[in-house]
């Protein structure tokens, strides 16, 4: 994409936008403590934040967040988590909610759940985890506070004792809806900030053993072991007291453990009949993903190599006899070849993923990391061939799809990638926003700058940035000269500024 397009829609914020932000940046965790000068807008409760109010301050958190340093860009990871948060969600009580979980690069051991059904998961969760079930257990206990509307019910109770939460959310909003405002925005940080929410709410009792038995009974229903809930919250527990003081606690710290939930849960479990869960091998990948994601330090990848070395070690050491040790040991070598890239060690990085392909032939991981390599050798055409074989081995992973249309611009064949990347929209019209920004790019550089506007309209409206898609629009329609063109504009304009206008009607009264 050309460096006016991108520019045009990412512009600064007015002056007179700032004050509204400064709560969110600065001031946040001031917000909190300090008594509110607006005037009371009555009792609240959860009824006053509904589900789609709730959902638009979700968006707006998440257009800022996806700009932030910690968000995971990385669609294998999302498109597990999501996959894993859907199965559980299924069998939330009342129906499956609108449910989005994202990967943080951060090792601090924690999770939370944003406003609107949006879940943040840390990869130090991820890495800590001893077993897929104990991961799914702490996505389910999140999922639950999301159906049982515990984050309504706290931000309306926060507004009622006087406090800002909701008047910052909605300044910030409201300051992205300004004609001219550009993005929603809320400062660096977005999920350092959205986790301050949830500890800042601080749930009940009550509210946390309801999000245990929630989340137990979609985790039993999904098919995980529920004893994956149990044994993560033990380790967390563990981690809290033997890291206190050093920030290791962070999830303990905004879901408060305690000896009776524990209890609760393990009698729980007793209950039950005696069965044979199955787990995926594909999370112990995800697991290696996200141990050199986080890793951005030179010195802190060293000690992950080191890390994933005697992980292949005690895998190959405990042989048969484990459930799951070959599956284990392929994705440390896969680990391994992953830091390898990282290091532009590439010599490495082969060799070591020729070892995990020899334990496990049959993956998308190790054909992903196939196509990377390709990538960084410089040969595209061997990149090409290799994600193309991939996609048809692995037709839903959209990772593989992207990397298609990668080196079709790579090689400069824009019309082919156009087309491809309109067959991919089609298959997946809201499952990734990038196939529009790829649009956008190889529409801009065959000089068709309306389609290329368009495009990344329809890639800011998957963000939920609004006005810079009708900023991007209103570009289109003075750039093109056929009426049936300005007309189908008009239209997408009319519908997105109803929309924006309906956000502002809702968050008005939220406004300090």
């Amino acid at each position: 994409m050309t460096h006016d397009i991108l520019m045009t829609s990412l512009q600064s914020l007015p002056k007179k936008c700032m004050a509204g932000l400064l709560v969110l940046t600065i001031g946040w965790q001031s917000a909190w403590a300090q008594p509110s000068s607006a005037p009371s807008l009555g009792p609240a409760s959860s009824s006053d934040l509904s589900p789609a109010l709730e959902r638009r301050l979700g968006e707006a958190i998440m257009v800022e967040g996806r700009r932030d340093p910690e968000y995971i860009k990385d669609p294998d990871l999302n498109q597990y988590l999501n996959a894993m948060g859907k199965k559980l969600a299924v069998y939330a009580p009342g129906g499956a909610p609108d449910i989005e979980v994202f990967g943080v690069r951060n090792p601090a051991i924690n999770a939370f759940a944003m406003p609107g059904g949006y879940i943040g998961v840390h990869t130090g969760l991820i890495v800590t985890s001893g077993a897929e079930a104990e991961l799914a257990g702490v996505l389910a206990h999140e999922i639950a506070h999301v159906t049982q509307r515990h984050i309504a019910r706290g931000l309306t109770q926060q507004q009622q004792s006087g406090h800002l939460a909701i008047a910052a959310l909605a300044a910030a909003i409201l300051a992205g809806l300004t004609p001219g405002g550009g993005q929603a925005a809320m400062g660096i940080a977005a999920f350092g900030q959205a986790a301050a929410i949830a500890q800042q709410l601080g749930f009940s009792r009550d509210a946390e053993q309801e999000a245990d038995r929630t989340g137990f009974e979609m985790l039993r229903k999904a098919g995980y072991d529920p004893n994956g809930m149990a044994v993560m919250f033990g380790r967390l527990m563990q981690a809290s007291s033997l890291n206190e003081g050093r920030g290791g606690g962070v999830y303990v710290s905004t879901h408060p453990l305690s000896i009776s939930r524990m209890t609760d849960m393990q009698n729980r479990i007793r209950q039950l009949p005696v069965t044979n869960y199955q787990a995926l091998d594909e999370f112990w990948f995800v697991r290696a993903k996200a141990r050199v994601l986080q890793a951005i330090d030179p010195r802190v990848l060293v000690q992950v190599v080191e890390q994933l070395q005697e992980e292949v070690r005690a895998s190959a050491k405990a042989g048969a006899t484990t459930s799951g040790s070959q599956a284990k040991q392929a994705a440390a070598w896969y680990g391994l070849s992953l830091a390898a890239t990282v290091r532009k060690d590439l010599k490495t990085a082969a060799s070591t993923l020729e070892q995990a392909q020899a334990l496990i032939a049959n993956s998308p991981y190790l054909d992903l990391q196939r196509v990377e390599l390709e990538l960084a050798r410089k040969q595209v055409g061997q990149a090409f061939a290799a994600a193309q074989a991939a996609q048809k081995r692995w037709p839903e992973r959209r990772a593989f799809a992207l990397k298609v249309a990668e080196c079709l611009q790579l090689q400069a064949k824009d019309k082919e990638a156009i087309a491809y990347l309109q067959e991919q929209i089609k298959r997946w019209p809201k499952g990734e926003p990038d196939f529009y920004k790829m649009l956008g790019t190889s529409h801009d550089r065959l000089n068709e700058p309306v389609l290329a506007r368009q495009a990344m309209a329809s890639y800011y409206e998957q963000l939920g940035a609004l006005s810079a898609s009708v900023a991007q629009l209103q570009q289109a329609r003075t750039l093109s000269q056929d009426f049936y063109v300005q007309s189908q504009i008009d239209v997408r304009i009319r519908t997105l500024t109803a929309k924006i206008a309906e956000d502002r009607r809702l968050l008005e009264r939220f406004k300090s």
